[in-house]
């Protein structure tokens, strides 16, 4: 794939088409760019419209909490790329996040679903850390509420009408509402999350120009030089990909050199990577990299928010990690030796920095941001 969009992005474009459309179930059909893969689905949760559009009720239903505080959409902001902008993310109970919350845009391709968990691959599963997790808190919903939380649905008489919403999504059932099922929604209406609408994406299919200062980030990003693509080279621009057609799957998480406490290598608890799960050295600060789509509105930047813009994340790569002179955290991680061989010193001048960060902008998909079909169904009430 990287050597298709390298191909794309030497000849100024190519005239993909932007939009096509695939029938994958009898009453669902994707709208894809021409060089994005069909998704892949669970063979027990296919796709449905009326899945997807229950699912988006209760993505922005604080009822859905155990406390009727917050919803999925309290982390997850469109216009933010379903982010929350915030650092470090606060649970329904006001209980703080160790990490910043991930964006969800083409959340269906990644083949990982967190920070730093190798074995949460669906959404499914993923799905019940935030709804049922202990630690940290964030939906809040446990054994003592479960079952009023449910009731809540069972009892809507209100624009939501979830008794026929259900009913009409799992038509199959007597008694459709159930955690299984609310699951199973919110995941249907997340795999319709897909951006590739970007003013590059609309460049690949010769519709738009882009400026001389995206067009030289573009050739940096993809080049030998900045070297970025080697992490962020994919459709989606990361490097952990899953879709229908996959055979093989790579999961690589690295270390950045964010952190090198005390010279050891260590990152500051409980946000050490995968290494929280494996106990072992070499897994120590190791992370997913997100997809770099919309990442214009994504900021903070890294697992726990600690870099503020685009023109730090750049200055940050440029100089093979952060030193950090003083504090609790002190260290020089471009000197991390657990960090990844593919960061290192590079050359950037300000001017080639700069450039990148005109390349980067470019991705972000304003129409997907605004999707009236993605958006908040109770915000005319």
């Amino acid at each position: 794939m990287l050597a298709a969009l390298a191909g794309l992005s030497a000849c100024g474009g190519g005239g993909t088409d932007l939009v096509e459309t695939r029938s994958s179930a009898a009453n669902w059909s994707w709208s894809l760019p021409s060089y994005f893969p069909e998704p892949k689905v669970p063979a027990d949760n296919p796709m449905s419209a009326e899945k997807v559009e229950l699912g988006r009720f209760l993505f922005y239903d604080r009822r859905l909490s155990g406390n009727g505080q917050q919803a999925c959409a309290g982390c997850h902001r469109q216009d933010l790329a379903f982010t929350d902008g915030l650092a470090q993310a606060i649970g329904s109970t006001g209980e703080v996040h160790p990490r910043g919350a991930q964006h969800l845009v083409n959340v269906v391709y990644n083949a990982t679903l967190t920070w730093a968990n190798p074995s949460l691959v669906t959404l499914e599963r993923q799905m019940e850390t935030p709804l049922f997790g202990e630690r940290p808190i964030e939906m809040g919903v446990n054994d003592a509420n479960k079952e009023v939380v449910l009731q809540r649905l069972r009892d809507d008489t209100s624009a939501s009408s979830y008794p026929q919403r259900f009913s009409a999504a799992f038509p199959a059932e007597a008694q459709p509402i159930s955690w299984g099922n609310v699951i199973k929604a919110i995941s249907a209406f997340q795999r319709t999350l897909i951006s590739g609408n970007s003013r590059y994406d609309q460049w690949l299919a010769g519709r738009t120009t882009l400026s001389d200062a995206e067009l030289r980030g573009m050739k940096l990003f993809f080049g030998e030089k900045a070297e970025c693509f080697h992490c962020h080279g994919s459709f989606n621009f990361n490097d952990q990909i899953v879709h229908a057609g996959s055979r093989i799957v790579e999961t690589p998480f690295s270390n950045t050199g964010l952190y090198n406490i005390g010279g050891t290598g260590a990152f500051p608890e409980p946000n050490r990577g995968v290494f929280e799960l494996t106990a072992r050295a070499q897994d120590m600060g190791k992370f997913r990299a997100p997809s770099l789509r919309n990442v214009e509105v994504t900021a903070p930047y890294m697992h726990d928010g600690t870099i503020t813009t685009l023109e730090d994340v750049l200055r940050f790569y440029a100089a093979g990690g952060r030193n950090i002179p003083a504090g609790p955290n002190a260290g020089d991680g471009r000197a991390n030796p657990y960090k990844s061989d593919l960061v290192s010193l590079i050359d950037l001048s300000d001017q080639e920095q700069a450039d990148i960060v005109s390349f980067l902008k470019t991705l972000t998909d304003h129409d997907f941001l605004t999707n009236p079909r993605h958006a908040d169904p109770f915000a005319a009430n």
